[in-house]
């Protein structure tokens, strides 16, 4: 298991050392490569990670003394640190780092996790196929959302930037509409850590189970890879079917080897 800190949002370091004593990894996003924070998790015994958006990030990631990188696609869901496609970014991460590559952005599907294995990653990071499972803490409206999306039906915005300015984030197209058609300060209401928190209008918060209001009015993070989200389905039955279909493809790949 493993904790992710957003670096805009991490209010004091000492919550790395806690995360890392605790956790099999500790991973970054959204800020240039931190020696310190690196040092930082691997010292409390977690492989420490970075999530990059660029070759030149993901170099930086790997001279700091991070155990993998996690190279993300403009294609992903949520918010997006690079402008490049996946496939492309990932070959090219691949032959100038020397760390395991996890691949992220775009995969939902059998198919798409054999296509970066093949290109080079170690694995593969699945993000918009999991908000439609049933442990997902995701609203049954933002779920039945994604089941009727298509990829044409994402778009790359920074509508949702009340509170993080200056981060471009995918979302259904739909919840960029009701957001600018809202004629109030707050989108609704979540429940955190126990405690009833408003949602300001046009801010990150997304809809969680808990959510009440204009739940079509928060963000919607979405992958180009919606359109592989068919139903709600139990986590392990998307993991049992994107590892040996994976599987399946890449043997049948390799001369002399029937696929199963």
């Amino acid at each position: 298991m493993g904790v992710n800190f957003v670096l805009p949002v991490l209010q004091d370091p000492v919550c790395v050392d806690i995360a890392a004593e605790r956790m099999s990894v500790v991973e970054f996003f959204w800020a240039a490569p931190s020696p310190r924070l690196v040092a930082r998790g691997k010292a409390g015994g977690a492989l420490a990670a970075w999530q990059v958006g660029s070759v030149a990030e993901a170099r930086e990631a790997a001279d700091t003394g991070c155990d993998f990188v996690v190279v993300q696609g403009a294609e992903a869901g949520g918010h997006v640190r690079g402008s490049r496609a996946l496939l492309p970014l990932l070959c090219e991460v691949v032959e100038h780092v020397d760390i395991p590559v996890v691949a992220a952005g775009g995969i939902a599907t059998a198919r798409s996790v054999a296509a970066v294995l093949a290109a080079g990653a170690d694995a593969a990071r699945i993000g918009t196929r999991f908000i439609a499972t049933t442990e997902a803490d995701a609203h049954p409206e933002y779920q039945q959302t994604l089941i009727r999306a298509g990829a044409a039906d994402t778009v790359l915005t920074t509508q949702f930037s009340v509170m993080w300015p200056d981060a471009p984030h995918r979302v259904l197209s739909a919840c960029v509409d009701r957001a600018r058609g809202l004629d109030t300060d707050v989108a609704g209401e979540i429940v955190l850590a126990g405690a009833t928190v408003p949602v300001p209008a046009s801010s990150p918060f997304c809809p969680t189970r808990t959510a009440t209001g204009q739940v079509d009015a928060m963000p919607l993070y979405a992958g180009e890879s919606v359109g592989a989200v068919t139903r709600i389905e139990p986590a392990a039955d998307v993991i049992r079917e994107l590892a040996t279909g994976a599987v399946a493809r890449l043997r049948g790949a390799l001369p002399g080897r029937d696929s199963d």
